[in-house]
This record gives structure tokens, C-alpha cells and sequence, in this order.
């Protein structure tokens, strides 16, 4: 796109090539507009930005309470957007975490029923055992959810976005039944939530965090190699840059949204995994488990923010898991009006997707130079002109 104002021409065009230095760029201002734009809202309620900031970065990274809060709300958010990432390079999107995470989660917690565990938080079971049992199970029902959104587009063409969200949908009615009154999965004493997991079959912990938060910074590694460098990886991105291509060389449409989808399903089940067998406190399938819908949520905006990259989404991760709990917690002490920590959360999402389109765009000015004249040549015309 091209304009002419005064006299200067304007030019914004698409760049052939985004830089990651254009990517960490954009997130960079982003951060600083919403932190402007929200700091206007904090002052008309009567509080000062700086204060609220401070208290936000001071519990969410500083904290002894709330830096592990941060790291397993990452985690969680990381896995999250890892589900979105790999359908995504099949040029698929899936935003059926909630459903996928909370079957594997009912997977997991059947397992250790079946073993007896909701006699007693103190019940005898051998986690050696278990454990391993319940994440196979969780990945196993994770997978399966999620792909059935992707056979039925590969096979039917049924537009996996209305098909993921009816799957979620389900599974949250499904969940109600087991944990509810009458329930399988009911607690012992608490009505409306899961039992909680006995002591021996929580995810054991390495440094007070959960062996699921260094097995996500692993997977992220893993994960990059597997869709840059090897072929099925390159298959699944020939057949989203182009399907009919991709046809062509012999690649199966059926099979292969079917296995992004697989994949993602099953990165969805093990941040359900992490979170509700692994993070201290929960240990059970809490009553609020609709809210992980707006939580799982985060993972695909940060999908989207990374650019389809794991590695980038880790410090993406890490910026919504603090800034979520940290601003619950200054809301609270600063006691200010409840919802104003969703809408910083809502203002940097927007600003950050905002800037991550715009970042795929170079402006350029440049001083218009007026053209010279034609001048004649008179030396030439004298010779021409039969009058002289």
C-alpha cells in the first residue's frame, strides 16, 4: 500500500522474511502499550500504576509463594499452546483443550479409582506402579478425543472449530456427572468437587515443582525437532502450506489431520495431567473446572503470539502464567474492583496478537524527489533548424 502526504510517499509492505528480532520486538511494545493503556484505567479508579505493576512483579516472580504458582500456571499454558501448535502447522486449529484436558484428566483419576484410591488420602498404593498407568491412560484418552475432530475433517470435511467446541462442551457435562452428587469421581466431604489423589500417586516433585514442568521445557525442544527436521514433520507442513500439493505427492488428508490432532489432544491431556495430579494444592478435579476453559484459553493465544514456534512460546508462557496470578493477588490486597486483572490480561492478549500482525509488515518513507525537466538541447537545435 502506497500514499502520498505532502511531500513524502508512505510505502507498507509485507516482508518476505519476519526476523525473530521483529517478533521479540513487537512483544516488547506491546507489553509497554498495555501497561500505558491499562495504567489510565488504574488511575481513574485511584491506584498508581507503579504500585499495581510492582505488586504484580514482586509476587508473580519474586515471591516464594507465587514464582511456583507462575512456573506451573506456565506449564500448564505452555502444554496448552503446544496443542495448538502442531494442528496449526497442518493449517488446523484446535480449540478443544478443555475437552481434551479433562479427559485425560477422568482417565487418570479412573485409573487410580479402579486401585481403590478414594477410600483414603493415606490408601496404600504402590505409585511405582500407578502412576505411569495414569498417564498412559491420560494420553491415551487425550488422544482419542482429539482426534476425532480431525478424522472427521479429513474424512467428512466437518469444520473442526464448531466440532472442537461441541467436544468441549460435552466433556464439561460429563465431568458434572462424575464429580457431582451421585458421582463416581465425588469427593469425600466436598460436594461439587473430585476426590482428592492419595499421597502416593501425586506426580512426584524435583526441587518443590513437578517433573511435568521440566518434561515441558523438554518437549519443547523435542517438539521443534520433530516438525523442523524430520519427514513426517515436513509432511505435516507441506500439507498445511498446501493441501493440494500436498495431495499430489501422495500425503493423506485423513491421516494426517488425524495425527496433528492426535498429537495435540495428547499435549492437551498432560497439562490436565500436570495440573490437577501434579501442582500442590489441587490434587483433585476442582469445582470451578469450567474456568479451565479461559486458562487453556491463554495456551492458544500464546500459540498464536509464538508464531507456531515451541521454544518462543516459552517466554510467553511464563508472561501470562505471572501476570494471571499476580494480578488476582495485587486485585486483592490493593483491594481493587473486582475483573480489572481480566482486563489487563484482556489488553495485553489483544495488544500482543495486534502486534505480533503488525510485525509481518515494514513501513517505509521516503521524500518524493520531483522529476527534472525536459530541457532542449540549443546547440543542437541551431544546427537543426535550416533557418539558421
Amino acid at each position: 500500500m502506497r500514499a502520498v502526504i505532502g511531500g513524502y510517499a508512505i510505502r507498507i509492505e509485507r516482508r518476505a522474511d519476519v526476523r525473530w528480532w521483529h517478533t521479540a520486538l513487537a512483544s516488547v511494545l506491546a507489553i509497554l502499550v498495555s501497561l500505558f493503556l491499562v495504567g489510565i484505567a488504574f488511575v481513574r479508579v485511584g491506584a498508581d500504576p507503579l504500585e499495581v505493576y510492582s505488586e504484580i512483579i514482586k509476587y508473580a516472580f519474586l515471591s516464594e509463594f507465587g514464582l511456583p504458582q507462575t512456573i506451573n500456571r506456565a506449564t500448564f499454558v505452555l502444554l496448552a499452546a503446544f496443542s495448538l501448535i502442531v494442528p496449526l502447522r497442518a493449517g488446523l486449529w484446535n480449540i478443544g483443550m478443555p475437552g481434551q484436558i479433562f479427559a485425560a484428566t477422568l482417565a487418570a483419576f479412573g485409573v487410580a479409582y479402579a486401585f481403590g484410591a478414594k477410600t483414603s488420602v493415606n490408601a496404600q498404593i504402590s505409585g511405582v506402579l500407578v502412576i505411569p498407568l495414569m498417564l498412559l491412560a491420560a494420553l491415551a484418552a487425550s488422544a482419542v478425543y482429539g482426534a476425532i475432530p480431525g478424522f472427521l475433517r479429513g474424512r467428512l470435511q466437518v469444520n473442526e472449530i464448531v466440532t472442537t467446541m461441541m467436544l468441549n462442551w460435552a466433556m464439561v457435562w460429563i465431568v458434572a456427572h462424575m464429580i457431582r452428587e451421585g458421582g463416581p469421581f465425588m469427593g469425600r466431604t466436598a460436594e461439587g468437587e473430585g476426590f482428592t489423589l492419595p499421597t502416593a500417586l501425586r506426580v512426584p516433585q524435583v526441587f518443590d515443582l513437578p517433573v511435568t514442568v521440566y518434561a515441558a521445557v523438554v518437549l519443547s525442544v523435542l517438539l521443534t525437532v520433530f516438525l523442523t527436521k524430520t519427514t513426517l514433520g515436513y509432511r505435516i507442513r507441506t500439507f498445511g502450506e498446501s493441501p493440494r500439493a500436498a495431495e499430489y505427492a501422495g500425503i493423506d488428508a485423513t491421516r494426517i489431520s488425524t495425527l496433528v490432532f492426535a498429537i495435540g489432544g495428547a499435549f492437551a491431556g498432560l497439562a490436565g495431567f500436570h495440573y490437577f495430579l501434579g501442582v500442590p494444592g489441587v490434587y483433585k478435579i476442582p469445582k470451578n473446572y469450567a474456568d479451565f476453559g479461559d486458562f487453556s484459553f491463554y495456551g492458544l493465544i500464546t500459540g498464536l503470539i509464538a508464531r507456531n514456534n515451541p521454544i518462543a512460546a516459552i517466554p510467553v508462557a511464563i508472561l501470562f502464567g505471572g501476570v494471571s496470578g499476580g494480578a488476582r493477588f495485587m486485585q486483592g490486597k490493593l483491594r481493587l474492583a473486582f475483573g480489572i486483572d481480566y482486563a489487563l490480561l484482556g489488553v495485553l492478549m489483544i495488544m500482543m496478537v495486534a502486534f505480533q500482525a503488525l510485525a509481518q509488515f515494514s513501513l517505509r518513507i521516503e521524500r518524493i524527489v520531483p522529476a527534472p525537466a525536459a530541457q532542449l538541447e540549443r546547440g543542437e537545435s541551431r544546427v537543426e533548424s535550416p533557418h539558421h
